[in-house]
Order: structure tokens, then C-alpha cells, then sequence
């Protein structure tokens, strides 16, 4: 395939896909629907034509078979009054409309054949026209319904992606807030351990808080062992004085 070739194939599709893009079926079929009525408008025009030429055929006809008829009761007087070459000029007159009126009876039966064709043809365009309007119809409310389902279902599929992108982020979130408080867990334990040192140097080591442990619990000794000295001390100033009373 030479390049003009591809070029021009490509041409030919991105318009065939711009142009199935841009059409739409229901204004495809109005537009078909009005020029059906543009050809049922017409034919019934000539149907109206044919029947007046028709008509008027008829006028003439009528006319004409007047004048004969006037003319054999011309033929008639002029005999009966003597005139014979009178009478045969009127016969003869007569002979010729007769003429006239036998070609135009043949016009007019042929107008008339015409004319029942055509009324047929325009009747059965009509119903076809009316049929087609019906079947026409029936598409574009189809089109539509089925346009308006698939706007919906884009618009549940953009929801539904847009739910799970806000699901993911939900799950992201969670999993470094789970992050984090491992990790804050992790370093309250080594700095409970004293393995991690507190920047603020309120973390002790593991042997000074056994020291303090241990002062804390001598203390608590000591204050004991006070109490006690205490209250055997005021045990033993009673007996004292009791003894002193005595002797």
C-alpha cells in the first residue's frame, strides 16, 4: 500500500468515525420522515392537476355537445324551411364538433385512468408514510430510553470509581495511622528500657532507676522503723511514771 493509499484511508475512517460520532439517529429519521411527507405532498399535487385537467376536459366536452346538439336543430329548421344547403352546412359543422368530441373523450378517459393510479399511488404512499412515522416513533423513544440507561450507568461506573479511590485512600490512611501508633509504642518501650536516650533528659538508665529504687525503699525503712521507735517510746513513759507514784 503506497503512502497516498494509507493517507488516504485513514482520511476516510477518522471522518467515518467523526461523522457515526456526530449523527444522530433520531434527526436522521425526522429528516427521512420529512421528505417522505415533501414526496406525499407532491404526488397529491398531481393528483390535483390531473384532476383538473380532468375537469376541465368534462367543461369542454359539455360544451362542445351543447353546440352540436344547437346545431342539429339548426340542421332541423333550415330543412324544414326549404334550406338544405343551410341544413347541410350545419350537419357538417356538427360532424366536426363531433370529432372534437370523441378525441377529447379519449383524453379525458386517459386523465381519469391516470388520475385513479395516482390517487392509489398517494394512498399507499400515505400509509406507508403514516407507518413509517409510527415505527418512527417507536426508535427515538427506544434511542432515548436506552441513551438515558447509558448515561446512568456511566454516571453509577464514575461514582464507583470515585468510591474506590476515596476507599483507598481510607485504607491508607488507616494503615499509616496504624503505623504510627506501632511506632510511638515502640519507642515508650525503649525509652521505658532506657535503650533510646530522651532528648529532653528526663530518661534514666536501667542502674540508676534500680538506684533510686533502692533509696526509695530504704527511706520507706527508715520512716518505719521511726514510727515504731516512737510509739514503743510512749509505751514505756506511762509505765515510768506509774512506778514513780508508787514508792
Amino acid at each position: 500500500m503506497g503512502l497516498w493509499q494509507r493517507f488516504t484511508l485513514i482520511f476516510k475512517s477518522k471522518a467515518n468515525k467523526a461523522l457515526d460520532k456526530a449523527e444522530d439517529p433520531r434527526e436522521t429519521l425526522d429528516y427521512s420522515y420529512e421528505k417522505q411527507l415533501e414526496l406525499l405532498q407532491k404526488v397529491r399535487r398531481g393528483v390535483a392537476d390531473v384532476a383538473t385537467s380532468r375537469k376541465r376536459l368534462e367543461l369542454q366536452i359539455t360544451q362542445l355537445e351543447q353546440q352540436s346538439q344547437k346545431l342539429e336543430g339548426q340542421a332541423k329548421a333550415a330543412l324544414a324551411g326549404g334550406r338544405e344547403d343551410l341544413a347541410r352546412e350545419a350537419l357538417t359543422r356538427r360532424s366536426g364538433l363531433v370529432t372534437q368530441i370523441g378525441d377529447l373523450q379519449v383524453q379525458h378517459a386517459a386523465l381519469a385512468d391516470q388520475e385513479e393510479k395516482l390517487v392509489q399511488a398517494s394512498q399507499r404512499l400515505q400509509a406507508k408514510v403514516e407507518s413509517f412515522r409510527t415505527k418512527k416513533e417507536t426508535i427515538k423513544a427506544t434511542y432515548s430510553a436506552a441513551e438515558a440507561q447509558t448515561k446512568i450507568n456511566e454516571a453509577f461506573s464514575g461514582i464507583s470509581e470515585e468510591l474506590g479511590d476515596v476507599g483507598m485512600a481510607i485504607q491508607r490512611a488507616e494503615d499509616k495511622t496504624a503505623q504510627m501508633q506501632a511506632r510511638g509504642a515502640a519507642i515508650d518501650e525503649l525509652l521505658a528500657s532506657g535503650a533510646l536516650d530522651d532528648p529532653t533528659g528526663t530518661s534514666k538508665d536501667s542502674i540508676t532507676i534500680e538506684l533510686e529504687r533502692m533509696a526509695s525503699g530504704t527511706e520507706v525503712e527508715s520512716q518505719l522503723a521511726a514510727m515504731k521507735a516512737e510509739l514503743e517510746g510512749g509505751a514505756a513513759a506511762p509505765a515510768i511514771e506509774q512506778g514513780t507514784t508508787e514508792s
